[in-house]
């Protein structure tokens, strides 16, 4: 809460400068959690040093940044009283809190459920879809089974309530599934990973207008119930996480022939050409067959305006190299992050692990000094495809970086995975823990937000959907990250990563004026820019 004092201070900067002005928002490892400080104001000064952004070489148009909604973070939402759980969810999704117009989520199911291992259409050979139901989501989880439960709450009621607080706002579902039903598959099951055999499994050919009808009829089935699916993917990761959980092989000219003359033309016979098709759904570096084969058929290409990234390859880079080559080839194509977050949760070099099951003290994730320092590591840490990209890393930093890089090199978004978890960084019913905006330790009843839930915070509320990424210009060796967008209120907001441990000074052009910025230590900054 400001003070009186504090709030005056602003009124009579402001009444004072008759010059663009910026309101400035703060996160940073001195504990500042989107803090407004004092604003700027800026003159009609040049400085040769300046960082400069160009009003006048507008770039892609923003989708949106969000988080992901899944079976695991509705678990975890049903272990505390209701009310603790709206106060969250409005923190999430109303446009007083962190206002995510997007969000992700899985059609059947994926690693973060509880149990796993389920479709949505579970009767072999019923390829119509005379029996998909939404009702696996809707089940809830057995307080005989879990103590923690303390109501009746699923993944169904948990996207019917970010509808609810989002109905006067934009709400963009991304939908992906995981696999297609077991039966549908070659190998019968939802993956392997046993006697030497590690995979997902692929869809047999003759059920390929099958698993479009599944797909279409999730869209359907949530039509109905007043939520528009914004777009989907063909599937998660197709080229496979190992066979370590649900998932299945896709390959690239499989995944065009899908999408060209059964997923698309599905769509449009049943009036869901709104639902918009993405590609790929998996790592940046990996991206460039599933590009030329779906870019390349020429009825894929027709259905196919996107594609959707995820950001496992390295925890320090976006491959600027390959977003710029994609969009130099693609430009008319959109280039969206769906996938990212800090995962391997309790891999050794993380500070307080046991085992990769257990952390040694309760509400570890407390620690403000982790989130920012360099204490997290990734799946690939120390392993022979480490190749240099996956040192460990401070949490912060890496979602501030990837997100600001990711903008100034065409990305059009930034979904993040399970954007509520427990204090292990689960449930998940292979193991597979990973950390999250909102972590939950619910034995003590804690609910804590984050650091890096504040910085997303401050991207959602300063680059909003329809607002367009402007050309930053940064002098050579300048060690901050900086991003720019033009709102469709006219504003600027310009967000600034300092991941040093001192403070900086720099001149900030935008248009024709400059002021003097100090960007804290460790800290994300955003400006809303006045003109």
């Amino acid at each position: 809460m400001k003070s009186p004092f504090f709030l005056a201070l602003c009124v009579a900067i402001f009444a004072s400068c008759t010059r663009p002005t910026a309101v400035v928002t703060v996160t940073s490892a001195a504990g500042q959690h989107c803090d407004t400080v004092a604003p700027l104001c800026f003159d009609a000064s040049a400085s040769e040093d300046a960082i400069v952004v160009d009003l006048g070489s507008p770039r892609q148009t923003i989708d949106g940044i969000g988080v992901s909604l899944t079976e695991s973070s509705a678990f975890v939402l049903a272990c505390i009283d209701s009310a603790q759980r709206e106060q969250v969810l409005q923190e999430l999704f109303s446009a007083e809190g962190a206002d995510f117009a997007v969000t992700r989520t899985h059609i059947g199911s994926c690693d973060f459920c509880v149990e796993g291992c389920y479709a949505l259409c579970e009767t072999p050979g019923d390829t119509e879809m005379t029996t998909f139901t939404l009702d696996p989501d809707k089940e809830g989880f057995d307080p005989a089974r879990y103590p923690y439960i303390k109501g009746q709450y699923d993944l169904y009621h948990l996207m019917k309530d970010a509808l609810r607080i989002r109905e006067d706002g934009v709400y963009r579902v991304i939908a992906c599934p995981w696999t297609a039903p077991a039966w549908m598959k070659d190998n019968g099951r939802y993956y392997e990973r046993a006697n030497g055999v590690h995979r997902g499994g692929a869809l047999l050919p003759q059920y390929y207008q099958a698993y479009a009808n599944y797909i279409s009829r999730f869209i359907e089935e949530w039509k109905n119930e007043g939520l528009n699916i914004w777009a989907v993917t063909p599937v998660n990761e197709p080229m496979g996480n190992d066979g370590g959980w649900e998932s299945m092989d896709f390959w690239p000219e499989a995944e065009a022939n899908f999408i060209g003359r059964y997923l698309g033309p599905t769509f449009e016979q049943c009036g869901l050409a709104e639902t918009q098709i993405m590609g790929f759904d998996q790592n940046i570096f990996e991206i460039g067959p599933y590009t030329a084969a779906i870019y390349g058929d020429s009825a894929a290409n027709l259905y196919t305006p996107a594609m959707a990234l995820h950001w496992y390859g390295s925890t320090y880079s976006c491959f600027p190299e390959v977003l710029d080559s994609l969009h130099a080839l693609y430009p008319d194509k959109r280039l969206m992050h769906i996938e990212g977050c800090i995962d391997n949760l309790g891999c050794p070099a993380w500070t307080g692990v046991t085992d990769p099951k257990g952390f040694t003290e309760s509400g570890w994730f407390m620690n403000e000094n982790f989130w920012w320092t360099k204490s997290a590591t990734d799946w690939a840490y120390s392993t022979p495809w480490d190749n240099g990209n996956h040192p460990a890393y401070s949490p912060v930093h890496r979602y501030a970086q990837f997100i600001i890089d990711g903008m100034n090199h065409w990305l059009t978004g930034f979904v993040d995975w399970n954007v509520v978890l427990d204090s292990i960084g689960g449930p998940n019913h292979v193991n597979n823990f990973a950390a999250a905006p909102v972590m939950v330790d619910y034995a003590n009843a804690n609910v804590w937000f984050t650091p890096y839930y504040y910085v997303l915070k401050q991207f959602s509320r300063s680059m909003r959907p329809g607002d367009t990424v402007l050309t930053v210009r940064t002098p050579e060796g300048c060690p901050l990250h900086v991003c720019a967008v033009r709102r469709t209120n006219g504003h600027v907001s310009v967000n600034i990563l300092n991941k040093e441990e001192v403070a900086i000074a720099f001149p900030l052009t935008v248009g024709r004026y400059t002021a003097t910025v100090f960007a804290p230590a460790n800290s994300v900054m955003t400006l809303d820019v006045t003109l």
